[in-house]
């Protein structure tokens, strides 16, 4: 049960992270908002946190959440990756978390090509 719980409270801080950050980085409004409707609602809650493990922590990925990275697209992916690594307390290893987003990316794109 605790390992649910820390992962719904890591869920609730990853949609804190994107509404209170996407505005701080001069997107516009509608913008914000449709990124919110068009890409992180592909994918689901479970596989939002392993997408987030993975690229800022030393998480895994299963094959199934790669299948949604893929569906929620390259452009969603980037971006959102990119507002997280942005953060002030971030940004010293932007560049790590940006390759490591990529080399995510290629794997999931390799694996949903498999399926």
């Amino acid at each position: 049960m605790s390992k649910f719980s820390s992962q719904i409270t890591m869920l609730f801080i990853v949609v804190a992270l994107v509404c209170v950050f996407v505005p701080v980085f001069s997107v516009e409004e509608a913008e914000a908002k449709s990124l919110w409707n068009t890409c992180l609602v592909k994918i689901t809650p479970k596989c939002a946190l392993d997408i987030i493990g993975v690229v800022f922590e030393n998480g895994t990925i299963s094959d199934p959440c790669c299948n949604d990275l893929v569906k929620e697209g390259k452009v969603c992916h980037d971006t959102l990756i990119k507002y997280i690594a942005d953060k002030p307390m971030l940004i010293a290893h932007e560049t790590e978390y940006l390759k490591k987003s990529a080399d995510l990316w290629n794997h999931c794109v390799s694996i949903s090509k498999s399926a």
